[in-house]
């Protein structure tokens, strides 16, 4: 490993991040940090030389339906369990305000 954690690094992570440790939680982070570079390590000592960069390692396509309109009847089943409707509608509340002009 290059630079080993102490509690200071995790400090300036966690405020960069914006959170508020306790002294056990710096404690706590900076073993688990000094494991998870230490695994990153081995990973790095892997040869990758002739190994293609990949995603994924099964070919995946997405398998789509055409998007073809299509009457729908049933409005009263997708209403259902509505918590309210207005008459063939759900009913949501505002999210805009009346007078923005959106």
């Amino acid at each position: 490993m290059s630079q080993p954690i102490d509690e200071s690094v995790v400090r300036r992570i966690a405020k960069l991040s914006r959170l508020n440790l306790t002294d056990d939680e710096v404690r706590l982070f900076r073993g688990q940090l000094g494991d998870i570079l230490a695994y990153v390590e081995q990973l790095r000592a892997v040869d990758t030389a002739g190994i293609e960069p990949l995603a994924h390692p099964l070919p995946l396509t997405n398998v789509m339906r055409d998007d073809d309109p299509a009457p729908f009847d049933n409005v009263d089943a997708a209403l259902a369990n509505a918590p309210l409707r207005e008459g063939r509608f759900f009913k949501v509340p505002a999210v805009l305000d009346p007078g923005a002009g959106a």
